[in-house]
């Protein structure tokens, strides 16, 4: 019995160093994903970084309250095989934009901030081309959670359509009523950016008005949806949704192998988890027969594919089908 006993553990020990604690950041965890040869590439994203700032980018709070539930009619609705919301919409430069959060769990605003800004041009036909502010929306939404540290999805499209959102652009673009505020860090050893810290990033204030020389007022730059929505966790209800109505925001659980994410279609390999992340959904394909959702990061462009990545498709792999939300503006 006792034999028995120290084969088991034997066995259960030679499993665990096999499969090394790497650290999330380092060459070797590089190495050792490359060296396993998945359907993506490794490379180093945050030269420069402390782990803890990289660990409160991860600021989505999931399995929250849900939106009620829109469905999309689907018979007789052919879905492409391929969609890419840049290419379909080319008149919505919004669509193309990668932002970033800075120092500051923001992601659940930035995503949701993205998606309607893509979508009040989609729906004015090219007509009405905004930046919807995240600043507005991290700072004024008190019920979508707890600002820089973090927040609900579903909350931020319910305030879009319960209290508006006006207009603001990147940090220091003097774009907008309410600019972002908070500055991006340098994820590479040199640059003309501060280094990234996980300090600071406390939520900055809701201020109702825009900044200074910037018309209209604050209360008539207001943009509103008529509904926000929760889509079912179905891939081809979540395709449909895109195709007809534009970008989703979706949320899924980083693991420690995302943060070194490069090109190809990302599925966990290594590491744990970091926590829940917010980013945009814009379209779909295939790559070398493997399926992925085309989505936008706010990291910066020096992130991943330009700013972009994809995801498998269709197993709900790390949530990523759980989570989408949407609305349709006024």
């Amino acid at each position: 019995m006792w034999r028995a006993a120290l084969i088991v553990l034997a066995a259960s020990l030679s499993v665990s160093l096999a499969r090394p604690r790497l650290h999330p950041l380092s060459n070797d965890m590089v190495n050792y994903i490359n060296k396993l040869n998945t359907t993506w590439k490794a490379g180093h994203n945050f030269h420069n970084v402390d782990y803890s700032y990289v660990q409160k980018l991860c600021g989505t709070m999931l399995k929250g309250p849900k939106l009620p539930v829109m469905v999309q009619y689907s018979e007789n609705v052919k879905v492409p095989k391929n969609f890419d919301s840049r290419e379909q919409w080319p008149d919505c430069p919004t669509i193309k934009e990668i932002r970033d959060q800075g120092s500051c769990g923001s992601c659940w605003a930035f995503g949701a901030a993205e998606a309607i800004s893509d979508r009040v041009c989609i729906h004015s036909k090219g007509k009405v081309s905004v930046e919807i502010s995240s600043q507005d929306l991290l700072t004024c939404c008190d019920s979508c959670g707890m600002g820089c540290n973090g927040g609900y999805p579903s909350a931020a499209w319910e305030f879009w359509t319960t209290n508006g959102l006006v207009s603001g652009g990147l940090y220091d673009s003097h774009v907008g009523c309410r600019p972002y505020t908070i500055p991006p860090c340098e994820h590479h050893v040199n640059g003309s950016r501060p280094p990234c810290t996980g300090e600071g990033g406390d939520t900055p204030e809701c201020i109702s008005k825009c900044e200074a020389g910037y018309t209209p007022s604050y209360q008539e730059d207001k943009h509103f949806g008529k509904t926000s929505y929760s889509v079912l966790s179905d891939e081809s209800q979540i395709q449909l949704e895109i195709s007809k109505n534009g970008p989703v925001e979706g949320a899924f659980i980083v693991y420690e192998d995302f943060l070194l994410y490069k090109s190809g279609v990302y599925q966990h390999v290594s590491g744990s988890a970091v926590g829940g992340h917010a980013i945009k959904v814009l379209g779909w394909g295939e790559e070398d027969g493997t399926p992925y959702w085309l989505c936008a990061n706010s990291w910066n462009t020096d992130w991943g594919e330009n700013g972009f990545f994809k995801i498998l498709r269709g197993s709900d792999h790390c949530g990523i089908e759980s989570e989408i939300v949407a609305g349709i503006p006024k």
